[in-house]
């Protein structure tokens, strides 16, 4: 059964004609997404430079310029993306640089429009808020050449490009210092990409800014126990410009002085670079107590005092929530081991994993992690994937199979052939991705951006009225309303409000990847958790994508392993796929083959040889009536003179079987390819093949459902009658068959007519037009996939269907828990605000409940997320 000697099969060759012989005609054109597409991570020594090249806009273009590039010394990786014109380069900045590397993009025919911009990222552990990151941004909005940066507080990163003629690292270090913050790490010098911030900071409890609070809160203390208790002994002290100081005063100024240096500091780097923000806003209102104490002399010392303390507290609570995100990505850093066991010169010496190279052999024992991606070469063992692609049961790994960085060895002994670098495998990817993500603001997070840039100047304002309208119009006291002034200046920082939604999106993607779902931005997240409707791929999505045998039904006093023996001799010189999956499927029964002569096929009709010595045939039914076969009368196989259930259930009269009428119809009914098997004397049995479906698939899409998804449709290249049968046993709402790429790509347009957005989820690169055009697109099995990690926004790491329902649930809880973290810290901010005016809100209740206690409700709120496992969801 060669493939060119029978029609395509009902269930395979239609399917795999039109769900898989388009890939190369869409592979140039939709193998990433501008903005999406994500270039081979370099080596952790390297200088990376992009360019953009428009002319580069196919493959071939894309090797001239490559092989034009490598003529210079020091290049190691060039990733060149057609789909968008750019071209990414690594490099050792010590033997070239960008201008000679735009030089031989030139000489390669092709005009660079930018002369070589690089990217690096600087480790700024401190920069753990909103407000911090405004300060660092005003700093870089004064360096000319800088191309474009962005903050990420989350992960403590600034990511910077910029053209290497006229800026340098170190005037982006500069600038970043200058706003007050260390940096601690950078990959323009030549570091590690994969520092974590939460390393260099050491305990939020025990740091230098904690002592110096408690200290603080102990002259607090003090000073109230001289205010209210010693009383007797808090006499005058000292005289200050005509006012009195006492004891309790004095101890409440040195709690200022001692936990208000590092307010005072940032404050300073804050009005220096114009920012509004939370350091500002507190020095001022610190400052304002004192000074309103001197002027007006009702001593608002404590009030200063509690301000100071109270907020170093909130500032020490906003980190450890900071951290607390930080290090549910950093768990997935922590998955790749350091270093790694290799064979070289014939010993076993262990080196750091950045100095494995490709083609390297390392050696993993059991219990330990896979330190790269790479081919097993020697060995057996049961490899435990989950924390690539969410897998709860280990797989069984043999030579020539593939391994990922990060997974564990949990029995035998591996030898590994390296196939990628450090800073290339697929756990570093999935790293990257993951903190790349954040650079894909939700539009929840876009709105809040441009709300908290109006918040702040309106209650800043509003306090301003609060404070100095009163006493002046209604001769109120000075001091009562000084307070309420300032207690709307600790309001007036949105920090909770801003930092509501991107540590819910960090939460949200960290915890997914951890169960194998790589979310490729916050925007995706929250569209997925909103779409109305969900279209599916049939094969390889649906269905496994491999034809397997499905049932065997052996007929005129045969038995099941002749059927498949015969079958097996005649498809052993086929080249047919379904001939493939009946040798296959035999092999794995353990059942012997035949002598085979004289083996011939025939043309869209089957194939004939001699099977120790006897003529046999197999092909299609149409086949056998030419060959003078009766198919409607046919002896039902008897054991021990019973007729076999199957033989039974197809045959009226309990000896016979109609072929024709009732076994081939109801196998091709099933979705399912019907070969028949004979002698020249006899029809042997009847082999039916089918594209399995994936156990879970029902299972999901009966959760889907369950979840709120109102409209599943199955999308498929396969004929109407097996589109029909597997529509029918998974419960899709709909099917739409015989489609071709484009015409997918129609279908999703008219689904997202009808639905307020759809999901597409498919095999990749067959269906990335489809995935291109749905609102999310979803790629199925896409661990150790290029192409899929970088055409989808979401990528289903193994093939495993029961993941879209938990992608989909941990993203309708995403978007339920911004909304609750929006609303509740806007709602709070608001309600604290309008009650000041009234006496009702004292200054450490705006301190504990507006600033510190949101930024916890909200970190809290955020992690709940973490607790959605893909398990518990199909087992409700």
């Amino acid at each position: 059964m060669t493939s060119g000697d029978r029609n395509p099969p009902a269930s395979s060759d239609e399917s795999h004609g039109h769900d898989h012989d388009h890939d190369h005609e869409h592979d140039h054109h939709t193998s990433g997404r501008e903005g999406d597409s994500v270039p081979a991570a370099p080596s952790n020594r390297d200088d990376v430079a992009q360019f953009s090249v428009p002319e580069m806009d196919c493959p071939s273009c894309a090797g001239k310029v490559e092989n034009s590039v490598r003529k210079l010394d020091g290049i190691t990786t060039i990733d060149p993306q057609v789909t968008t014109g750019t071209l990414s380069v690594s490099y050792d900045g010590g033997h070239t640089s960008p201008n000679e590397i735009a030089e031989r993009i030139k000489k390669a025919g092709y005009t660079v429009e930018n002369q070589g911009e690089t990217t690096a990222t600087f480790t700024v552990p401190e920069m753990d808020c909103p407000s911090c990151a405004g300060k660092i941004e005003n700093a870089l909005d004064d360096i000319s050449g800088l191309s474009s940066y962005e903050t990420q507080p989350t992960t403590g990163k600034v990511i910077t490009t910029y053209n290497g003629d006229s800026v340098s690292p170190s005037k982006i270090t500069a600038a970043i210092e200058s706003a007050g913050y260390e940096v601690t790490d950078s990959t323009a010098n030549n570091t590690d990409t994969e520092s974590d911030p939460t390393d260099d900071r050491g305990s939020v409890w025990t740091s230098s800014r904690a002592i110096k609070t408690w200290i603080s809160g102990g002259f607090v203390a003090l000073g109230l126990l001289f205010e209210f208790f010693l009383t007797g002994q808090n006499v005058l002290v000292a005289e200050l410009v005509g006012r009195e100081l006492l004891i309790a005063d004095i101890l409440f100024l040195i709690a200022v002085g001692v936990a208000g240096q590092i307010i005072f500091r940032n404050g300073y780097y804050s009005a220096l670079n114009r920012n509004l923000d939370i350091d500002l806003l507190m020095s001022i209102a610190i400052s304002g107590a004192i000074i309103a104490s001197l002027v007006f002399g009702e001593a608002l010392y404590f009030e200063a005092a509690t301000l100071t303390f109270l907020f170093s507290i909130a500032e020490l609570l906003e980190r450890y929530s900071m951290d607390r995100a930080r290090n549910s990505l950093q768990e997935l850093m922590d998955l790749s081991p350091d270093e790694a066991t290799v064979k070289r010169d014939g010993e076993e010496v262990t080196v750091h994993v950045d100095d494995v190279a490709v083609g390297d052999i390392v050696i993993v024992r059991p219990g330990e992690k896979i330190p790269m991606d790479g081919e097993v070469l020697d060995g057996e063992s049961a490899v435990n994937q989950a924390p690539i692609t969410g897998e709860s049961v280990p797989v069984d790994k043999i030579s020539g199979d593939e391994v990922y960085a990060g997974t564990i060895n949990e029995q035998g002994y591996l030898e590994i052939e390296v196939t990628s670098e450090a800073g290339d495998n697929t756990l570093s990817r999935i790293v990257q991705m993951v903190e790349d993500a954040q650079s894909n603001k939700t539009e929840r997070e876009q709105f809040v951006d441009r709300f908290s840039s109006y918040y702040t100047p309106v209650v800043v304002g509003f306090a301003v009225l609060v404070a100095v309208v009163p006493p002046l119009l209604f001769e109120a006291s000075w001091p009562t309303f000084i307070v309420y002034g300032l207690t709307l200046l600790v309001l007036a920082c949105p920090c909770a409000f801003v930092i509501s939604t991107p540590v819910s999106v960090v939460s949200g993607i960290t915890s997914a990847a951890k169960n194998g779902v790589l979310i490729k931005g916050g925007n995706h997240l929250e569209a997925m958790g909103a779409v109305e409707a969900i279209a599916m791929d049939k094969t390889g999505t649906i269905t496994k994508g491999e034809l397997t045998v499905t049932d065997v039904v052996p007929l005129n006093d045969n038995y099941d392993d002749d059927v498949l023996r015969c079958a097996r001799g005649l498809e052993s010189r086929s080249e047919h796929p379904i001939g493939d999956a009946i040798v296959e499927f035999a092999e794995g029964s353990n059942i012997g083959a035949p002598t085979v002569d004289n083996f011939d096929s025939i043309t869209g009709k089957g194939v004939e040889a001699d099977l120790d010595g006897e003529k046999h045939y197999a092909g299609k039914p149409g086949f056998f009536e030419e060959l003078g076969f009766d198919l409607e009368h046919v002896h039902a196989t008897t054991d021990g003179g019973v007729v076999t259930t199957k033989s039974q259930q197809m045959c009226e009269r309990n000896n016979c079987v109609d072929l024709l009428a009732d076994t081939v119809p109801e196998l091709q009914s099933q979705g399912k390819t019907v070969v028949l098997v004979g002698t020249e004397d006899e029809i042997e049995g009847v082999i039916a093949v089918a594209d399995d479906i994936r156990p879970e698939a029902e299972a999901a899409i009966q959760r889907l459902h369950d979840l709120g998804v109102e409209h599943i449709v199955m999308l498929t290249g396969d004929n109407e009658r097996t589109a029909r049968a597997i529509a029918e046993e998974v419960g899709v709402d709909e099917f739409r068959a015989e489609l071709l790429p484009d015409e997918k790509v129609e279908a999703i347009k008219e689904l997202d007519e009808q639905y307020d957005g759809v999901a597409m989820i498919g095999d990749g690169v067959n269906d990335a037009p489809a995935l291109a055009t749905a609102t999310v697109g979803i790629a199925m099995g896409a661990a150790g996939t290029d192409t899929a990690l970088e055409t989808a926004d979401i990528a289903l790491m193994s093939d495993d269907l029961s993941k879209l329902p938990y992608l989909y649930e941990l993203s309708h809880d995403a978007n339920n828990v911004i909304r609750q973290n929006i609303w509740t810290s806007l709602g709070a901010k608001g309600l604290l605000a309008l009650g000041v005016p009234f006496g009702l809100v004292p200054i450490w209740a705006a301190v504990l409940i507006g600033d510190a206690g949101m930024t916890l409700s909200v970190t809290g709120n955020a992690m709940r997320l973490s607790r959605i496992k893909p398990d518990s969801l199909l087992a409700d």
